[in-house]
């Protein structure tokens, strides 16, 4: 009998601007760099045939920026992003406790966040020693389980670790 598994991909947003010093962090858009790499990521997904349940995103506005160019590229409705607040400045744990209230009919979801958050779960995560997710990295975990409100450090196995700048094996 096969084991039940759920999928997170993780997604750093893309590469942001820093040449409006009068906005907020928050408001931060994305720079050329990152108009390139978020629909270059979203390409790279769709030929992987990734097409996630639920998508949940920081409201920064570079990582809805990301979030939404990537969707369109897969052609996940745009209606059905979900942005949470605990994914803007959240640490892993904050990361954790997001995924841990997705309902259960959900099997895989993408989780559109930040450094260094990001990288910080990815690690405790999985058995793996990552230095760094890159901006618009995106990495695919997956789990032995039915059920998200399971879900705890260490039981994750790396399905996919992938970024602009990686080049195909």
């Amino acid at each position: 009998m096969m084991m039940p598994m759920k999928t997170i991909f993780l997604v750093r947003h893309a590469k942001s601007s820093w040449d409006f010093p009068n906005l907020s962090d928050f408001d931060r858009p994305l720079n050329n760099r990152g108009l390139r790499n978020a629909p270059e990521m979203g390409a790279r997904l769709k030929a992987k045939g990734v097409y996630p349940d639920a998508v949940i995103s920081s409201p920064a506005r570079r990582a809805q920026d990301t979030c939404r160019i990537i969707c369109r590229e897969i052609a996940f409705p745009e209606s059905n992003i979900e942005f949470n607040r605990n994914l803007y400045d959240g640490d892993e744990d904050d990361i954790l406790d997001v995924i841990q209230k997705i309902p259960d009919n959900v099997d895989s979801v993408f989780i559109v966040t930040h450094n260094p958050g990001i990288t910080f779960f990815v690690n405790e995560m999985v058995e793996e020693d990552i230095d760094n997710v890159p901006t618009c990295g995106i990495v695919a975990i997956t789990f032995e389980t039915n059920s998200w409100k399971e879900l705890d450090f260490g039981q994750g196995e790396l399905l996919f670790f992938d970024y602009p700048k990686k080049k195909e094996n």
